[in-house]
């Protein structure tokens, strides 16, 4: 079974992550305009289905009415019910923090009212009751969330937050309605009160359990059992004039390294070719090497090849006239290919690619019998390069050899040249490496986004050093109940 080319597959999948951790802000994440925009939707929706229904404090009051005396009205099961809230939102990022301000709002209230009296013309007590339907006109609400950095997570906090209530409309159903218009007005005043209190305390106490679940946040997201994204949040957001800006960490560490909160950040440019999306992810080609680094120093990069399309590569049978001691020394016998890497491999993006250098030592084995036989060290030296793409969630890629070296570290059967074997390397690399390779980036790798949202419309951008990932966003409402990172 094949089990080479994993480093290989890893150059490309490392560009799927966003995340990490050493001494700088190696990943940006910018929320464009319309990133804010549909953010300011999301919020606002959210928000409206969290506040509706609102129960509102009853109230009680004595009135003084002519040739009638003093009557006993109340009001009870006052209940917010909807809220319209159309097209009338904006969303202003400030010095340090997010205004949202909603207009033009309409809602629908119900209610309960009631009244009693005693009159020197009657001798029993009169009493009637009904319900009442309230329509809302022209409400604003204006809130200011404050994004901080605290010990490497985001806190928010509303920092201020307001309801204004310019009119109602009140109309009165049961007992005799039309007469008792004048006593239920009465109620105006505290109506509007309830409602431009209750309204701002909600809206705060769901901007506490946004906060919970942003502080709640994984500081690492595992990528495998050797190595981990450290999710550490650098400085505060960076508001811009129609933007805000977040700086992670961005390295890949050990999957025990402890995170720490760093200092540096990059500056994300907004541009992505030209196209106009909500979401920017920026990440450093130090993420990917980061991520190669840890695997290197774990161990994990070695691999055996027993098996290949053309499996005559692997019997000493198919090297008899290309290194005929070979043959000589172990004829018809299996071969294995193992390699290991020498160091590192290194990433480098550029404008039109992701190249990929790698330094491997393949050791030739021979099977003689039952044993395993160490003949010959060679120094492999692969240059590939590459693209990426994106689809929903998930990256893609794909990669090609570009040129590799090869030079003799050691041999038990004797000195050949490189020369000899290139041709036979070349076709095991296009042949075995880079098919297997391909199919693996062609399923893709999963972005850890959070779960409800798709990124939509992925455009993919790459500069010197830096590959950016500009998008579109779509939201799933049920699954805001149970957010969290996948």
């Amino acid at each position: 079974m094949i089990r080479l080319c994993p480093l290989l597959l890893l150059l490309t999948a490392a560009a799927a992550a966003f995340a990490s951790g050493a001494d700088e802000a190696h990943v940006s994440i910018a929320v464009a305009e319309k990133g804010l925009a549909f953010a300011k939707d999301v919020l606002i929706g959210e928000a409206v289905r969290s506040l509706t229904p609102l129960r509102l404090p009853g109230v009680e009051k004595a009135v003084r009415v002519p040739f009638l005396g003093g009557v006993r009205v109340a009001a009870s099961n006052i209940t917010l019910f909807h809220l319209d809230v159309g097209d009338n939102s904006t969303i202003f990022p400030g010095d340090s923090g997010l205004l949202v301000v909603a207009s033009g709002i309409t809602a629908n209230i119900s209610m309960h009212w009631s009244y009693c009296y005693d009159s020197w013309l009657f001798p029993i007590e009169i009493a009637d009751s009904g319900t009442a339907s309230i329509l809302v006109q022209g409400m604003e609400v204006g809130i200011t969330m404050v994004i901080k950095n605290n010990n490497g997570s985001l806190a928010l906090s509303a920092s201020q937050c307001g309801c204004y209530v310019k009119d109602l409309v009140i109309s009165l159903d049961g007992g005799a309605s039309w007469f008792y218009q004048g006593f239920i007005n009465a109620f105006e005043d505290h109506i509007k009160a309830a409602v431009e209190k209750a309204i701002p305390e909600n809206i705060i106490e769901g901007a506490g359990t946004l906060d919970s679940f942003l502080q709640g946040l994984p500081r690492t997201i595992s990528l495998d059992d050797v190595a981990a994204f450290n999710m550490t949040f650098i400085n505060d957001p960076h508001y811009g004039n129609s933007s805000i800006e977040f700086d992670i960490n961005g390295l890949v560490t050990s999957a025990v390294a402890k995170t720490t909160n760093l200092q540096k950040h990059p500056q994300l440019s907004l541009a992505c070719g030209g196209a106009s999306k909500m979401l920017l992810l920026s990440l450093d080609e130090d993420v990917l090497n980061s991520a190669l680094e840890v695997h290197f120093k774990a161990g994990s990069m070695h691999w055996v090849v027993d098996k290949v399309p053309d499996q005559s590569l692997l019997n000493t049978a198919n090297w008899k006239f290309i290194i005929p001691r070979l043959y000589w020394n172990y004829p018809n016998d299996d071969m294995l290919l193992n390699i290991s890497m020498a160091s590192s491999p290194v990433i480098r993006i550029t404008s039109e690619k992701i190249e990929a250098t790698i330094n491997a030592d393949m050791v030739i084995d021979v099977v003689d019998g039952k044993e395993i036989v160490p003949v010959a060290c060679i120094s492999v030296i692969v240059s590939t390069s590459g693209v990426v793409d994106a689809s929903g969630n998930k990256v893609y890629g794909r990669v090609g050899l570009d040129n590799f070296s090869l030079a003799l570290k050691w041999s038990r059967i004797g000195n050949f040249h490189m020369s000899l074997i290139q041709g036979v390397i070349r076709v095991f690399l296009n042949t075995v490496c880079m098919p297997y390779l391909n199919s693996r980036l062609g399923n893709g790798f999963i972005l850890p986004v959070v779960h409800g949202f798709t990124l939509q419309d992925v455009y993919v951008l790459t500069s010197a050093e830096q590959l950016t990932l500009c998008s579109d966003v779509t939201f799933n409402a049920s699954s805001l109940a149970s957010l969290s990172l996948l």
